[in-house]
């Protein structure tokens, strides 16, 4: 195993080496765009609103913002010229039809800026052009401009206020690090700060970073404004212009935590580790720790941003329905109390009782956006809630109810507000006795031999979860004992009887003169194999130059039976193909504008673009919790609540579905780091897995509705994604009732069944009902489709897979293919 590990990362370097250096591996990546800059109808305007609405006003002291008409700014950093647009991989490196400068965004708002500052700035930035880089080895920052005094003494004497901006990027295998120049600010950095602000009264700092990183850097110098503007994509300055300028009031809130230091953060002991990370901090994730052990820790908490008006919020009255799971629907009056118009997040939070399982002092069980509020204008908000919004689960039996997601008798306090900490108690609801809400099955057991305590406030026993020196109470991990050799067994589906070719199209299942059984019949066993598979390699010639790779009718013979090539492109940024497409704001700053109405409504425009190209597969949303902030793929991702991520997440699919392509939430599941990622073990409770990183993709499976789903690169207590029954078949097939296309991410690691060690690789993926290995190949460097007669012989092996279960997997991925015929 150790040797095979190894050649393994030899095979991935030489990977990189190929596609740094030859110009193979990523065609996405090595092409420049073709073809004509279309803009879609009525896009820009939408990527602009979703941009504005997900930036997030930290600090205004004394006003300065928005910047008044008469007054001019000197803008200090090399960064505004060389913005970082979005993050890397994936996420990102869209051919974009334009950009606009950050001064061109000034411009079109109004506001007077320093153009001698601005020249000098130009004149260094083109004498030291900064290096992109390649995959994976992309710049955290970009060099700053030495800032002389005399500099910035001129630059005081010409404006009134001055803007500094700090950028930052990281991405697919791209781990951030506790390093200047990634989470902390480089020395440069430092010194024009200190400089700046010791001249200039007044100093706003515009952070363009995708991830969240060290603010520690405002207790040292006098700064009044801060605006996180994460990256904003080609929309990004024209946003930010009306934002600074006022013409849109700042309506973002954070997604995440911002912590006084990275050492405060739950997860900061165990994280970015290469063999396994322990997810210690267990349910306490982000601010569910905070709130609960150390309000002390936070800089700006969950959900928080400022506006430049102020709103007040009252209940108006709650209605509770008797349904089996209760419903309850909060009425919330939100009344513009201040001088310009704007909008308003209203977050609901509830406060569970101890009982036996403990809590989180505050759980986000619901939240509404406003629409535009005038000064003196009311809205009244409806918030409605179900029981299972902030149930929890019991992996151990404590409660009386194993496996079970319960509400354990007590008081239960609904709080409402403008962010988790000043959110204020509104209503209560009283249980005699514990409420059993679902039944689960028991998944995903921890290794015995690898258990840990998990943080707890009723344990007896004590735990560090950060490295800040804290410790808090902690209980034994819950183990569990399910057979899943038996569980599987089963489960084998009932096989069809093989009638060979009858000459039946897919074209005649979607006439409805066929049965799809009556096609899966005619399918032999290297049929039904090629169709648990992509294509080989990426950039398929099936479809538009620069996609991610095909699967579905990707030989002569599938073809001939009708069934169609499907086309795959990234991603979460926008159509990453050799193409001129929209590049949206990056996945964090679309979640902070809690506004899954506009995000849908984007979204749609997103499919129409891809429908246009015809794209089957837009490899979207990424929506893995923001575990911890250094994390190079956040930026990506939404959050680290999984109500909000889910709910953000189910909006992109919907309107991607809606606008003609299909959509791919990924990576399912615990993908919450870049270090080592296809090795890498995400040790978790059950009891973690359900109320955190499996609860954002039960949202968006069952409000979403996506036709396909991602599986991640790493384990999931000790077994790879791509291979876990647990998850794929009894969890997201059996318990969430989904019927759509499961696939890998791109590439697999190698291995066999514990439970049936005839069962291997690609034989091993299908018994877990992953549907498909894409891009096909299980090794990065073999290109070319390959026919894969190991997956052959765990078909005929006497405890292999069986026929039926390549049945299975066939009717998955056509149900999926009628659906773009």
């Amino acid at each position: 195993m150790a040797e095979n590990k190894f050649l393994l990362k030899v095979s991935e370097q030489l990977f990189l080496l190929q596609n740094k250096f030859l110009g193979a591996g990523l065609a996405q990546e090595e092409n420049i765009p073709v073809g004509e800059k279309i803009i879609t109808p009525g896009m820009p305007e939408l990527v602009r609103s979703l941009a504005e609405e997900g930036i997030v006003l930290l600090k205004n002291e004394g006003g300065i913002l928005p910047i008044q008409p008469e007054q001019r700014v000197s803008v200090f950093g090399r960064i505004q010229h060389d913005w970082f647009f979005v993050g890397y991989g994936s996420g990102g490196d869209v051919h974009k039809p334009y950009e606009i400068s950050f001064f061109e965004g000034l411009e079109q708002a109004g506001i007077q800026y320093n153009q001698e500052l601005k020249t000098i700035y130009e004149t260094w930035c083109a004498a030291h052009v900064p290096d992109h880089g390649y995959w994976g080895h992309w710049p955290y920052h970009h060099e700053e401009m030495p800032l002389e005094t005399a500099t910035v003494d001129a630059a005081k004497a010409k404006s009134d206020v001055a803007i500094v901006i700090i950028g930052r990027a990281a991405g697919e295998d791209r781990e951030n690090l506790l390093e200047q120049g990634c989470y902390y600010l480089t020395d440069a950095e430092k010194d024009m700060l200190a400089k700046v602000t010791t001249t200039f009264d007044k100093t706003v700092v515009i952070m363009d970073c995708g991830n969240i990183v060290d603010l520690a850097f405002l207790d040292d110098y006098h700064i009044d404004g801060v605006v996180y503007a994460w990256q904003l994509g080609m929309e990004n300055a024209n946003a930010l212009g009306n934002v600074l300028s006022g013409r849109v009031s700042p309506s973002g809130k954070l997604t995440d935590t911002i912590a006084n230091r990275y050492e405060d953060y739950p997860s900061s002991a165990n994280f970015g580790k290469e063999e396994y990370n322990n997810y210690v901090e267990d349910i306490y994730v982000g601010y569910r720790y905070f709130t609960t052990f150390a309000k002390e820790d936070i800089r700006y908490p969950f959900g928080f941003g400022l506006s430049y008006t102020t709103f007040s919020m009252d209940l108006d009255h709650v209605e509770v329905s008797d349904d089996a799971d209760a419903k309850y629907t909060f009425f919330v009056k939100v009344t513009n109390t201040g001088d310009v118009s704007g909008k308003e997040v209203v977050q609901l939070y509830v406060e569970a009782p101890q009982g036996k399982l403990g809590k989180a002092a505050r759980v986000l069980a619901g939240f509404e956006k406003t629409k535009t509020l005038a000064p003196g204008e009311s809205e009244v908000v409806c918030i409605a809630i179900t029981e299972s919004d902030f149930a929890s689960f019991d992996d151990s039996g404590v409660s009386g109810h194993k496996d079970c997601f319960v509400l354990e008798e007590g008081s239960y306090g609904f709080y409402v507000g403008s962010d988790c900490i000043q959110a204020a108690c509104m209503h209560t609801a009283t249980y005699d006795t514990t409420k059993v809400i679902r039944q689960c099955q028991e998944v995903c057991i921890p290794t015995p031999s690898d258990a840990f305590a998990v943080l707890n406030p009723l344990g007896d026993d004590s735990v560090a979860v950060a490295t800040n020196g804290k410790t808090f109470p902690a209980t034994a991990i819950a183990l569990g004992s399910r057979d899943l050799r038996t569980r599987i067994l089963d489960h084998i589906p009932e096989e069809i009887p093989v009638t060979g070719d009858q000459g039946i199209q897919l074209a005649d299942v979607k006439a409805g003169k066929a049965t799809l059984e009556a096609f899966i019949a005619q399918l032999s066993d290297k049929e039904l194999i090629d169709l648990t598979r992509g294509e080989g390699p990426m950039n398929s010639a099936l479809g538009v130059s620069g996609n991610a790779g095909a699967f579905g009718g990707i030989t002569p013979s599938l073809r001939a039976k009708g069934i169609p090539a499907l086309i795959t492109a990234d991603g979460p940024a926008g159509i990453r193909i050799r193409r001129y497409t929209t590049l949206l704001p990056c996945g964090t700053a679309i979640a902070c504008s809690w506004n899954p109405k506009l995000v849908e409504e984007t979204f749609v425009k997103v499919g129409e673009e891809a429908k246009r190209f015809d794209v089957d597969v837009n490899l979207a949303p990424g929506m893995n919790i923001h575990r911890n902030p250094l994390c190079g793929r956040n930026f990506e991702y939404y959050a680290e609540d999984p109500l909000l991520s889910g709910r953000v997440a189910a909006a992109c699919v919907r309107g991607l579905q809606a606008g003609g392509t299909s959509s791919c939430p990924k990576h399912f599941a615990c993908n919450n780091q870049e270090t080592n990622r296809n090795y890498n073990d995400s040790r978790v409770s059950m009891r973690a897995l359900r109320e955190i990183y499996l609860k954002n993709f039960e949202y968006c499976v069952k409000e979403g509705k996506p036709a396909n789903i991602m599986t991640s690169y790493n384990k999931v207590n000790g077994v790879w994604s791509h291979y876990n029954y647990d998850l794929v078949t009894t969890v997201l097939r059996e318990e969430w009732g989904y019927e759509g296309n499961v696939m890998t991410d791109w590439w697999m690691q190698e291995d066999a069944s514990p439970e049936f060690p005839e069962v291997r690789n690609n034989g091993y993926r299908t018994r877990a009902q992953v549907d498909v290995l894409m891009p096909g190949n299980l090794s990065k460097i073999g290109k070319k489709y390959k026919f894969d007669k190991e997956h052959l012989r765990c078909l005929q092996a006497k405890n292999g897979i069986t026929r039926s279960e390549l049945q299975r997997i066939a009717a998955n991925v056509l149900r999926f293919a009628l659906t773009r015929m």
